[in-house]
């Protein structure tokens, strides 16, 4: 099946859809009287290697979905009110309401993420939000190797599964503080006894490539069935492997030329070089992960955030109720 016949179906507005359709303009009237607590100058500081980010995205695509997030967090703690009480257990705590965003490579997710930490931070009912990405829990290049794996970072094997899932259930199970571990983009590697610690959110999102992926008869519990809602960021292959091409440009004139970095050796690539390494990347590690691993996840998402060619998310999914 094509890509172009595949989003047909994911958007396709009648029965065969679990999603409703909404366009840029009719979504960003759904933010309503909500608040626009960032300055130009916050937002400035979110834009990742080369993506355009300014107020109206930030006004017209993050507000509305900050104020969607709200409200499910406010009912879902209601909702364990009402529990408790049925329950006869009113000293019980209600658990984190955790929000998992998926995408590939390059796509921007962890630009929605920061995003949408800061702006859930400034409601009232949600003060504390938390934001962890699925990075820390890669197996260590010494391990990746040993697996015989190193070519295949990224892809689901390469990640302590396991640890993932303990984590995010010690954190719904109200644990005061669960600890992740650090991983580093510059040395490319986890850094021994650095951790992220979490302690007890109001919201805790987990942000990462394949965060969506389904339970398995070997594996009956995944880490999305602890989501209470998640986000799938999409756009047209080419237009990701544009924008992965163009990070590796800026990179290899900036990150790559700090003597720790592990791709220090790149720094000294002229662009034509450059270009082609990021298309053999491209094809030869992300594009496959893309297809055979995080894209089949989309249609698990409760909301699919869908970009064009500027960057700029122009139509939004959302999962039926």
């Amino acid at each position: 099946m094509t890509e172009t016949t595949d989003t047909q179906t994911l958007s396709r507005s009648d029965f065969t859809s679990p999603f409703i359709e909404i366009g840029r303009d009719e979504w960003a009237r759904l933010a309503g009287e909500t608040p626009m607590p960032l300055t130009e100058e916050e937002v400035a500081a979110y834009r990742g290697l080369n993506e355009p980010l300014d107020l109206a995205e930030v006004s017209e695509v993050y507000r509305p979905l900050s104020r969607l997030l709200g409200q499910y967090a406010i009912a879902k703690r209601d909702m364990h009110r009402r529990t408790r009480g049925f329950l006869g257990r009113e000293t019980d705590e209600p658990s984190p309401f955790v929000l998992g965003i998926a995408g590939s490579v390059a796509v921007g997710k962890s630009t929605v993420a920061r995003i949408l930490r800061d702006l859930l931070a400034r409601w009232p009912e949600t003060p504390l939000v938390q934001l962890v990405t699925t990075d820390g829990f890669l197996y260590p290049n010494a391990e990746l190797e040993r697996r015989g794996i190193a070519h295949r970072k990224g892809f689901p094997e390469s990640y302590d599964r396991r640890a993932l899932l303990r984590f995010v259930s010690q954190v719904k199970a109200g644990v005061p503080e669960v600890r992740a571990p650090h991983y580093s983009h510059l040395v490319y590697d986890i850094v021994p006894d650095e951790y992220t610690v979490v302690t007890r959110p109001d919201i805790l999102i987990v942000e990462g490539l394949n965060v969506l992926q389904p339970a398995s008869m070997e594996r009956p519990l995944a880490v999305a069935d602890l989501f209470d809602f998640s986000i799938y960021v999409d756009a047209r292959t080419s237009d990701i492997e544009t924008w992965f091409t163009d990070r590796f440009l800026r990179l290899k004139d900036e990150a790559f030329r700090d003597p720790e970095s592990h791709f220090r050796r790149f720094a000294g690539l002229n662009d034509d070089q450059a270009r082609a390494l990021a298309h053999e990347f491209w094809k030869g590690i992300n594009e496959p992960n893309l297809i055979e691993n995080i894209r089949p996840t989309r249609a698990r998402a409760s909301l699919v955030l869908r970009k064009e060619a500027d960057h700029r998310v122009q139509k939004v999914l959302l999962r039926k109720l």
